[in-house]
């Protein structure tokens, strides 16, 4: 097992750095994908890449193309310097990398299955991001008619990189927010399991939120739509899985 991490950041200048030096004492290589940030942003990941050369690689990306675009271009560097898994968490601080030894111990039980956080909330969470989740959950286990994925929205996760290569590589993964909902469906349907750990979350009170709630609920309500559909040709499929 070869593990990396991987982090999208828009515009989250004063939040990354302290997150860099939480995953420090690990040893992990990172890839720190600056999406089209601002230039203050931008400097500060220039400053931050110089600093920690040894183990934090930058990769710039010219525009904003959404989480799932930056997160994905992640995926890309990390396969081709022969990375086996990649841990994905946000930059923004809301996740508690004290549980990444837990993630990599699982991934390292379970080496073909995707280690997912199911976020354990304290009293910042937002409420109408809270019933969101809900309702987003809900449809996950439509979606795979199952209750395996715990929490399809915690951007705290570990990936089996042999398997997301081969989905990504034959199927149109959603860009923006819906990326994580997306991808973690499409690996199930492939046949990856799941493991799911439980995280804590926190929301920074001085913390950015990116999510536009019209636009971005729209495209996961088009992204649920699609899944619904695409659920419906491999009903049976999953129902052998299930009684499996």
């Amino acid at each position: 097992m070869k593990p990396c991490i991987i982090i999208p950041v828009y515009n989250h200048e004063h939040a990354i750095a302290q997150v860099i030096a939480k995953l420090k004492p690990y040893g992990i290589s990172c890839f720190l994908v600056n999406d089209g940030s601002s230039v203050a942003c931008a400097e500060v990941l220039e400053d931050c890449a110089r600093q920690e050369a040894s183990w934090l690689t930058l990769l710039n990306r010219k525009e904003n193309g959404g989480k799932g675009a930056a997160v994905m271009e992640g995926f890309n560097a990390a396969q081709c310097l022969g990375y086996t898994h990649a841990i994905q968490i946000d930059a923004d601080g809301q996740h508690n990398t004290d549980d990444i030894p837990r993630f990599l111990e699982a991934g390292k039980l379970n080496p073909d299955a995707m280690i997912l956080g199911q976020p354990v909330f304290d009293k910042s969470v937002p409420k109408n991001r809270l019933y969101g989740r809900c309702i987003t959950n809900f449809w996950i286990a439509i979606h795979t008619l199952s209750l395996a994925i715990a929490d399809g929205m915690c951007g705290f996760r570990l990936y089996p990189l042999a398997a997301v290569d081969k989905l990504i590589s034959t199927t149109q993964i959603a860009q923006g927010m819906a990326y994580d909902i997306d991808i973690i469906v499409r690996l199930y349907w492939q046949g990856v399991d799941v493991v799911n750990i439980p995280t804590a979350v926190c929301y920074p009170s001085d913390g950015v939120s990116h999510f536009r709630l019209l636009h971005d609920n729209v495209m996961i309500s088009k992204t649920h739509t699609k899944l619904f559909f695409g659920m419906l040709v491999r009903i049976p499929k999953l129902l052998l899985r299930y009684w499996r």
